[in-house]
């Protein structure tokens, strides 16, 4: 009888595992599906807003158009740190894939510095524009710019902010399986932001200076 309980029990043991095995898969799959969808509604908020602009953007209500505001150099050297940011991040990739803790963290650092410069020139920006007078109320151009902007600012604070307690889950529990599946999850938002980004550029600061 004792010969036969181990095989008896095998069965179970093994419907037991696998049953574990596909939880914890269904479970990375529900996440990675959920930040997916998070991420094109997202794409909704910017289309929207980028709609706006588009339809607003030349109503200046005889005020200052974006060639008497922007300070394009100094927009330029805000573009490079977010892009320079996304690099960074893909370093702190491939760290993480070999398995090395603290490149991990030393590259998500130097993402989260860039960010931060990124955020400082913005605030620098908004700072100055505010005290010539360009504010949201100033015209339809200008509550358009700033919602547009704003809004993707508010996006890389939220980033940020998220890299920061990634760091500190990193330097608790190390690269666990669902700390992995964070930082990827953070990747996507970064690169998701810098895109957005280089529509912003683009769409506002370029065109509005060129044009």
């Amino acid at each position: 009888m004792s010969a036969t309980t181990p095989s008896a029990e095998a069965p179970e043991f093994f419907v037991r595992s696998t049953h574990d095995h596909d939880d914890g898969h269904h479970h990375e799959t529900g996440t990675m599906i959920g930040f997916w969808i998070y991420l094109m509604s997202d794409c909704l908020i910017f289309g929207s807003l980028f709609a706006v602009y588009a339809v607003l953007g030349n109503n200046y209500a005889a005020g200052p158009s974006p060639k008497d505001l922007f300070d394009i150099d100094m927009i330029l050297v805000s573009t490079f740190m977010l892009l320079f940011s996304s690099i960074t991040y893909g370093f702190a990739v491939l760290r993480m894939q070999m398995n090395d803790l603290k490149g991990t963290q030393l590259w998500l650092i130097i993402t989260g510095l860039f960010g931060l410069g990124f955020l400082y020139l913005e605030v620098l920006e908004f700072t100055h524009l505010w005290h010539e007078g360009a504010t949201p109320m100033a015209s339809a151009f200008l509550s358009s710019f700033y919602t547009l902007v704003g809004t993707h600012g508010l996006h890389v604070t939220g980033g940020v902010i998220w890299l920061i307690t990634l760091l500190i889950q990193l330097s608790l529990k190390g690269l666990t399986h669902e700390n992995q599946r964070r930082v990827m999850c953070l990747s996507m938002f970064w690169h998701f932001l810098d895109l957005i980004w280089i529509g912003v550029f683009s769409f506002v600061y370029l065109t509005g200076v060129l044009l």
